[in-house]
Parts: C-alpha cells; sequence; structure tokens
C-alpha cells in the first residue's frame, strides 16, 4: 500500500500542474447515480419496463401452458402417436426458446434507448448548471479520492 502511496506521489510531483488547482477555482461534484436513480423518468421507465415485462411473462406462460398440456396429452397416447406428437413438442420448445431470447433482447434495447436519453438530459443540466454557477470544473462523484461535501452539487 505505501508503495502505490509513493507511486502516486511521485507521480503526482511529475503532472503536478495537472494535479494544481488555480487560486479561486470554482469546483463541484456530482453524484450522477444518485441523480439517476431519483430521477423521475427513470423512474416511470422503470415501471414501463415492469409493465412490458409482465406483458411479455403473460405471452411466455401462455407458451409453457402450451408445452405442458402437449406434455399430458402426450403421456395418454401410444407409442406411435407419441412420436409424432413429439415433433410439435420440440417445436413448442424452439418457439419459447426464441421467445425467451427476444423479449430479453427488445426490454434490453429499450431500456439501454432510455438510460442513454437520461444520461444525456443529467449531462445536459450538470453544463448549464456549470455556466449558471460558473463552475470551472465538475467531477463524477465516483472518480473522486476525496470530497468535501459543502463542494457537492448533486
Amino acid at each position: 500500500m505505501k508503495k502505490v502511496f509513493a507511486g502516486i506521489l511521485v507521480l503526482s510531483l511529475f503532472a503536478g500542474s495537472n494535479l494544481v488547482f488555480a487560486e479561486g477555482e470554482k469546483v463541484a461534484y456530482v453524484d450522477v447515480a444518485k441523480v439517476f436513480d431519483s430521477y423521475l423518468k427513470t423512474k416511470d421507465n422503470d415501471r414501463v419496463l415492469q409493465q412490458s415485462g409482465k406483458k411479455k411473462e403473460e405471452e411466455r406462460d401462455a407458451i409453457v401452458h402450451d408445452i405442458r398440456q402437449a406434455k399430458d396429452e402426450m403421456a395418454l397416447l401410444n407409442d406411435e402417436a407419441k412420436a409424432k406428437k413429439q415433433d410439435g413438442l420440440a417445436n413448442k420448445m424452439k418457439e419459447l426458446q426464441s421467445f425467451d431470447a427476444e423479449s430479453r433482447r427488445i426490454l434490453g434495447e429499450q431500456r439501454n434507448k432510455v438510460v442513454r436519453e437520461i444520461f444525456k438530459e443529467i449531462d445536459t443540466a450538470i453544463q448549464k448548471y456549470g455556466e449558471a454557477k460558473k463552475l470551472d470544473l465538475i467531477y463524477n462523484e465516483r472518480a473522486l479520492l476525496y470530497h468535501n461535501e459543502k463542494m457537492d452539487a448533486t
């Protein structure tokens, strides 16, 4: 641990101009994760995705029900009829797997699209905040090793 700290100290001496702030420089940090989690649009999007997920789950349950029903019917059939029914069952299983994969892909794409939009809005708000407060720098809270709470612009 001491070697790591010493290495950082040595690097900071060589690159000190990057680590030393000009006198009077105005700096703040923002906890972007906290802003994202508490943003109303994030909560609304989570509700919409949950509703979409429930609809997909209902569709999936219908396919699973058909599969179970086909298995139950097969138990009552003779060997020749079972073989014929087995093809239909295999197709239903493939349909279920395809449905699961497609549902995950669609829901993931929906979430990623909205998350990108939300982060873009947050970034724009931070830019406007920095300009309005005449700040020189605004850091993301996660990138800081130390911060004074009075500098929190969240």
